[in-house]
């Protein structure tokens, strides 16, 4: 079996959604606010983000059916729960964000594509974009960034063979 029927077999991240919507929302919150703190805890305790104190993110993971919303605070973040509501909210399928979060693409390039949205006030989501941007790759742990990284590029490829092998009319 070569790489890309492999790569076919492996069920789409919207298989996920079913399993995913038995983990208690509290438990799925603590995860994204472990990643989330762990991804920005040198920028947070530096004092980086404390001009967006108060401010509220949606992150929206449309085929998996997870949804959040992230406040900022004086040097800590915090997932809250529903019904909070966002000022403004990025939305996308999974791969599409981990492709982000991953520096594999850029905003640009997936807001342009149309695999991103960006809904509500969209100063602020472009506030939060350059100041992610900003961040140094390199203060990640390592671990966690060739995770992001691996986990990147293994649902890219997977979906560009599902969608190869859709196209195909043999």
């Amino acid at each position: 079996m070569n790489l890309q029927a492999f790569l076919r077999l492996l069920p789409p991240p919207a298989a996920l959604r079913g399993p995913l919507s038995l983990v208690p929302s509290p438990m799925l919150r603590f995860g994204l606010g472990q990643a989330v703190g762990t991804v920005l805890a040198a920028p947070l305790s530096a004092g980086a983000l404390d001009d967006l104190a108060g401010r509220r993110l949606g992150v929206e993971v449309t085929d998996l059916g997870l949804s959040w919303v992230i406040e900022v605070g004086q040097r800590r973040l915090e997932v809250l729960p529903p019904p909070a509501e966002a000022e403004a909210t990025v939305r996308g399928e999974v791969t599409d964000l981990m492709l982000l979060v991953s520096r594999q693409e850029d905003a640009d390039t997936l807001f342009f594509h149309r695999r991103l949205q960006l809904t509500g006030d969209v100063e602020l989501g472009l506030l939060v974009r350059n100041l992610l941007d900003q961040l140094p790759w390199e203060s990640l742990p390592a671990p966690l960034r060739g995770a992001l990284e691996a986990g990147a590029r293994l649902a890219r490829s997977a979906r560009d063979a599902r969608a190869g092998a859709g196209a195909r009319t043999d």
